[in-house]
Parts: C-alpha cells; structure tokens; sequence
C-alpha cells in the first residue's frame, strides 16, 4: 500500500503565525512526550514510521513550502510538487500520476490519502493496515475511515453508514457536510461517523478515473497542463459520486486540528512565549512569537496569536472568521524556514532615491549550507553573531567567525556554509529585493569547494 499525504493549505485558519509558506502544519506547537515541540507533518511522519507505513509514503505539496518541508522532516521522504494550488482532487491525480509513471506502482496496489492535520493516535494508523484487505473483501471501489462522535459537532462532516452485520466496515448510505448541532444529534442516532478525511482504493481506481476525465496519466503531463486545471474537491469530484464505497469505523482519539478553537485544547500551557494572563481570563491563550509580552486581564474564551506577521485577537468561537476577512498577502513572510535553517525579515524600507535595503537575521544549521548563486539586482552584507563556517565568494574559498564582516558586490557568485550553528545578519541593498532575484548556479557546494581548492583560492 501507498501513501500519500495531502500537505497543502493557505495560511489562513491560523494566521498570523501561519502564512502562505508556513501553513498550519507546519508550526510546532504540539508537545511530544519528551518535553519538546513537533509539528503536525513532524508528528504523522512519527506516528506513520511507527506503523511501519512511512517508507512507501509520498507527500504533495506546494511547490513554495519544499524548502520549509524538507527542513522539517529531513530529504527522505519523495515529495510530489504542486506548481499551482488546485484542491484536493486535482493533488491527488498529480499523484496518482506520479505514482504510475514514475514510481511504476502495479494498477493494483492500494492507494491511502490522508490529510496532515489530523491529530489522533497509534491505533489510527494501525487500522490503515486493514483497509486493502477490507477492500478486497467488500469489492469497493473505495474505503474511507469515520470516527465514532463523542459528542454532536457542527465542526464536521458526517458519512452515515448502512448497518450489516459486519463489525470491520459498512456500506456508506450517503455524507452530511458540517450540520447544526440539531440535525448532528439526529445523525448521531443514526450512527453517522465523523469524516476523517482518509481515502483508500486500488491505483487503477484513480487510474480509470481520469481517463474519463481526459486527464493525462503522464506526470510531466499533468504537470503542463496544471495552471489550466480547475480547483475540485476530492469529496465533490469522487467520493460524493460513489455507488460503491465502505466505511471503517475508527473508536478512538481523533481531531481536526483546522482552527485555534481546536488546536489550543491541545497545547500543553494557556501561554506560549512571552505573556500573562490574570485568573478572571477563564479559557484564554496567548500564542505569542514575538520578544514583547502580551497581557490579558478580564477577558475569557479568546486566543491571541502574534507573529511576525501581525495579531491576531479573536473569541475562539469565531476566530475562524478571519479566512473569510483576511485580505490577500501584501507582502513577502516575515518568517521563513528553509531546508537549511531559517530567517527572520528585521525592517524593509524605501529611500527616496528607490534605493531598497532589506535586514535579515539568518540561522544556519551546522553542516548546512545555503546555494551557490548570484543576485543582479542587489548587493548585501553579511555580518556574522556568532559560530563559525565557511564562505566562497567569487571562486575564492574563506574560513569566518564571529565578528567577520562580508561584502558581496553586485552579481559576485558566492556561498556559505555552517561548520558550527552559525548565525549572520543579513542587509540587501537594492533597486528590487524580492526572492525572484537569485539565480542558483549548477555547481553544488561541494563542487564549488573542489573548485576553489585545485585553484589555490584558499585564504
């Protein structure tokens, strides 16, 4: 069996900490049992190894969240690149196609998609063992999970089962998208489960699938076709349409961690980073990344979130509001994480003279490096705080510390690697500073550094 995790998402539900590269999955705010922090991609990659699934596991995602993707979970795992955001249905053929002509998946293995934001336990994950038996058995054309309700919730859709005597699995009658909490009672008495979000079926399901809808099966095909292609829901394209499918009831711990209503009830502390909040503030949070404390006084059921870029403060009830409100990105993160660290954007100005200059604060991992590349509208300067590396500018390989001070010119090559954790500040000085203004050379830093010393550039 296959895997394929949809990892995509806009950055909104839980702005500002989150944003257009760094969606919700990725931030680490969930504990893990040793006392650290992991993110949601971090903790289903955990939780999918220990069942023994993360080696056949391929992840889809933006082309633009690689770079942060890879930084969190390592290079071991292929990831299948979006070039454009499309929707669940559209993802998930740019993967089947992948699969099949790429990877040379047999037409008659399983294929499960599972959506990252998810929270939930090891016994999930064990249940997705059973689900290409299940299907060969019941001879659907898909298998979904459903949760068993705790309690009625407009937060969810339900899927409403045809009992048989099977206990494994049940023929699905039809879904209810996100009820009121009156027809969610009903539901519940009807036995509805919870959607979970996780799709199971043969390759040559999806395979048959877009044949009939003229989509290619040729991954590079798919690929040039991308932009022209519209956005559709897997729910509305596929499983909505289905004469055929079960469903595998999951009694156990399950959330969708989509909104800050649902993701604080599992932090481990009402405060993150710097702040208070007085005792009459019942069920508040504060979830602050800035250095300026926050303070709280008489006000209960809200969640103040800071970032970089902006804060956010909102009743939890209605904090998914912001979706709808928040108008489209201005300007360019103000946090990134990269396969080789992160950086943090400190002040962005103008002069009259439409002179740019752009301030950094840039962490590199030890033993990380950053591209060999050149820039043709800016020069910087790189003042490193502390650790030490190595840099190579204009085919000349130096040794830094703490206190160096680098000038790169105006389309000079250069690189830098971390010997230790190393951290500069970064200034661009510019007519145009964006991230399109970087043109990464074909030469690897290890062919740059092999380079450097059969010249004797060595200083």
């Amino acid at each position: 069996m296959k895997i394929i995790l949809l990892a995509g998402g806009s950055g909104k539900r839980l702005w500002p900490l989150s944003n257009e590269i760094r969606s919700k999955i990725f931030l680490t705010l969930l504990r893990t049992e040793d006392g650290g922090r992991e993110s949601m991609i971090q903790r289903i990659c955990r939780q999918l190894d220990a069942a023994g699934l993360l080696s056949s596991t391929y992840i889809v995602t933006h082309q633009s969240q690689i770079e942060i993707m890879k930084n969190q979970i390592g290079e071991h795992i292929p990831i299948i690149s979006e070039p454009y955001k499309k929707g669940t249905f559209t993802a998930i053929s740019l993967a089947i196609a992948y699969l099949h002509s790429k990877v040379h998946v047999d037409p008659n293995e399983m294929v499960c998609v599972i959506p990252v934001d998810l929270l939930t336990e090891a016994a999930f994950f064990d249940l997705l063992h059973k689900l290409p038996h299940i299907l060969t058995q019941s001879q659907a054309n898909l298998a979904l999970l459903g949760t068993i309700p705790k309690s009625p919730s407009n937060q969810f859709g339900y899927i409403v089962p045809k009992r048989t005597d099977s206990t494994d699995y049940y023929p699905v009658a039809h879904f209810v998208e996100k009820p009121d909490e009156q027809k969610a009672r009903t539901l519940l008495k009807n036995n509805a489960l919870w959607n979970c979000g996780v799709f199971a079926f043969p390759l040559k399901f999806m395979l048959s699938h877009l044949t009939e809808k003229k989509l290619p099966l040729v991954h590079e095909e798919i690929l040039a076709q991308y932009e022209q292609l519209p956005e559709l829901s897997f729910d509305h394209e596929v499983v909505e349409k289905i004469h055929h499918s079960v469903v595998v009831p999951y009694d156990g711990s399950w959330n969708d961690l989509g909104s800050w209503e649902a993701l604080v009830g599992h932090l481990e502390s009402n405060i993150l980073g710097s702040g208070q909040i007085t005792e009459d503030s019942v069920n508040t949070h504060i979830v602050n990344e800035l250095s300026y404390p926050i303070t709280v006084i008489d006000v209960s059921n809200i969640i103040v979130a800071a970032s970089l870029d902006g804060i956010l403060i909102a009743s939890k009830k209605n904090a998914n509001r912001i979706k709808q409100i928040l108008p489209p990105p201005q300007q360019r993160p103000l946090y990134e994480e990269k396969r080789w660290g992160t950086y943090r954007v400190l002040d962005h100005s103008k002069a009259e003279n439409e002179i740019e200059t752009l301030t950094k604060k840039i962490k590199l991992l030890p033993g990380k490096n950053i591209s060999y590349q050149l820039h043709h509208k800016r020069r910087e300067v790189w003042i490193i705080i502390s650790g030490s590396g190595e840099f190579i500018l204009e085919n000349k390989l130096y040794s830094i510390k703490t206190g160096d001070v680098l000038q790169i010119p105006l389309g000079a090559k250069h690189g830098l690697k971390a010997t230790t954790p190393l951290e500069l500040i970064e200034v661009q000085i510019g007519t145009e500073l964006v991230e399109e203004d970087i043109v990464r050379l074909a030469m690897s830093w290890e062919e740059a550094v092999k380079y450097c010393n059969n010249e004797d550039n060595c200083v």
